[in-house]
């Protein structure tokens, strides 16, 4: 068997692996951490990425999670709505739905599909070459045949194959994200948007209700509390908006960064680079998970030909990457005359084009392997 070592045990590296695998590679994979935690928040799988999992084998298993049901859309503060979306006729439009998962849960159904002792853990990855395939870890030198970084926004093989890139850069823009149990009653799928400020709420295939929050700040900037830096953000906001920041038990904080100069290829001898290395996204379209399957599996069907992958990735990931950051600009909108004029303009569409936004999404959603 041909062998790969996979560098990283996250949605792409764990994806990358499951294909790899059912290509006839025999792979390792190296993950940093001591243990694979169910950490995180949720994510869409959105119906191109469902069909990357059918194509691995484990469809079905997250299928069995529930998708987006009823009316979906975009709110004022004051609960008003900008414009709508039926989740169902998006679901018909791409034979698809979109389903909300866990992090935690779409990872250990990757793992699970992989044999015991294939992913190392508590193993970083060492010096990587990419003209002889050797990767240098604490138990010793691998040699492989591919080697695939999926090692993060920051990642180090990145690094070494393109010094010149500048690398991720700050948006300006900084998130929270919680996971609460379910208020009772109906919770929409929806983003709220106002002041420059970004509130989305999505219900977990297992009940609970997963939130992210966006909003302008200095790089680095912490509160000592961020429940009370969200509540003082968003507390003024319609329902459920502040009764699920003041059901958090656990905020995770992150500032957003993206590779604005897209990568000229994804490759470099025996190295292959995917997910948030290879094109880290703004999460405003919700597909940088969903980008990251669909890299490993057409990674694994040119595991062969490298530049043949990143000639069907490069240019497809990078206009999506460039149109995630325009719709987090557009979201991001301070100015309250801009702000109207953008609401005026979406809720239009929606009223005489109900089906504008979707053909917007139909490049990126109406992929299929």
């Amino acid at each position: 068997m041909p062998h790969a070592v996979v560098i990283g045990a996250g949605i792409g590296g764990l994806a990358a692996a499951v294909a790899l695998r059912r290509q006839g590679w025999d792979v390792t994979v190296l993950e940093r951490a001591a243990a694979l935690e169910p950490v995180g928040a949720g994510l869409a799988v959105a119906p191109n990425a469902l069909r990357v999992l059918d194509a691995l084998g484990v469809g079905e298993r997250i299928r069995e999670l529930s998708g987006l049901q009823g009316a979906a859309g975009i709110q004022r503060p004051d609960g008003r709505w900008i414009t709508r979306t039926d989740a169902t006729k998006a679901a018909k439009r791409y034979g698809e739905p979109v389903i909300i998962v866990h992090r935690a849960t779409l990872m250990a159904t990757l793992a699970d599909a992989l044999d015991p002792g294939t992913v190392r853990l508590g193993r970083p990855a060492g010096d990587v070459d990419p003209a002889t395939g050797r990767v240098v870890t604490a138990d010793g030198p691998l040699t492989a045949d591919l080697v695939v970084a999926a090692d993060g926004l920051h990642s180090a093989v990145r690094a070494k194959l393109f010094p010149e890139h500048p690398g991720p850069v700050y948006t300006g823009v900084t998130s929270w994200r919680i996971v609460v149990p379910h208020p009772g009653g109906a919770v929409l799928p929806a983003e709220t948007w106002g002041d420059g400020k970004v509130f989305g709420v999505a219900v977990l295939g297992d009940g609970r209700v997963y939130a992210y929050a966006t909003a302008p700040a200095p790089a680095g900037a912490r509160a000592a509390v961020e429940k009370d830096e969200m509540l003082r953000l968003f507390g003024a906001w319609h329902e459920p908006v502040p009764s699920l920041i003041a059901a958090a038990t656990e905020v995770v904080r992150t500032d957003i960064r993206c590779l604005d100069e897209p990568l000229p290829r994804f490759h470099s001898g025996r190295v292959a680079l995917l997910g948030d290395a290879a094109h880290a996204m703004t999460p405003n379209l919700g597909q940088g998970a969903c980008q990251a399957l669909e890299d490993a599996l057409v990674l694994a069907r040119h595991a062969d030909d490298l530049p043949g992958y990143s000639a069907a990735r490069v240019g497809r990931t990078t206009e999506i990457a460039r149109a995630s950051r325009r719709v987090g600009r557009v979201a991001g909108l301070s100015n309250p005359v801009a702000a109207f004029l953008r609401n005026t303009a979406m809720s239009l569409a929606g009223r005489f084009g109900p089906d504008t936004v979707l053909r917007q999404m139909d490049p990126i959603l109406s992929w299929r392997p």
